[in-house]
């Protein structure tokens, strides 16, 4: 799709090859979004589309906190837009899913500049997140711990996650009360067995704005 730099691009499609759980990943990221197929045409955005996603993202006065950043939002909606695109654009190899079941799924594009942390998640509606890592290392010293932001509300611990696989988080009865398109979810690096008070005090190493598909 072109939407990673060439060296990114490469590793990704060599660990794809590698990897059998990644391989089964790929091939089950390709089933659920063929049915999209046949239903769209390719059509170039009008080129005042963005100017007004920025002013409607941005043009409100922030709060001051770090999860408020310019930055940070900014790499949201980038990531945002980057995982609809690759929503629509995987290819045709397999049977088509039905098209109403896709109108209620949610997908998010977790990462951040600077950072080789990389997840995809998947909200299918069962009421967990399917979240898949694409890169990143692990640290010994150190775990990745998921959070919920909705609404403007302080960040929801979802639990330590693995750097390494793909797991299914739960949603708790406070994430679920706000959950929907336009929450975020957010990874920071914590110490070993994730913030002590609830609390993030990382730094976000990688962010991604809910979209429905």
């Amino acid at each position: 799709m072109g939407l990673l730099d060439p060296a990114a691009h490469e590793a990704v499609g060599r660990r794809i090859a590698a990897d059998t759980m990644l391989q089964r990943e790929h091939d089950f990221w390709e089933s659920h979004f063929s049915g999209l197929d046949e239903q769209f045409e390719p059509v170039a955005p009008p080129a005042n589309i963005l100017p007004k996603i920025e002013t409607r993202l941005f043009g409100a006065e922030k709060r001051a906190s770090w999860w408020d950043s310019l930055a940070l939002w900014r790499s949201v909606a980038a990531g945002a837009l980057a995982v609809a695109a690759v929503a629509v654009g995987f290819s045709v190899l397999q049977p088509s899913p039905d098209s109403s079941a896709l109108a209620n799924q949610l997908v998010a594009a977790l990462q951040a500049e600077g950072s080789d942390v990389q997840f995809l998640a998947l909200y299918d509606g069962s009421g967990a997140v399917r979240l898949t890592a694409l890169s990143g290392a692990t640290l010994p010293n150190n775990d990745y711990e998921l959070w919920a932001i909705q609404g403007g509300g302080s960040p929801i611990s979802m639990g330590v996650v693995p750097i390494n696989a793909r797991t299914t988080v739960e949603l708790s009865d406070a994430v679920r009360s706000g959950w929907g398109e336009g929450s975020v979810l957010a990874v920071t690096l914590e110490p070993k067995g994730g913030a002590p008070a609830g609390v993030p005090t990382g730094p976000i190493v990688a962010q991604g704005a809910v979209t429905k598909i």
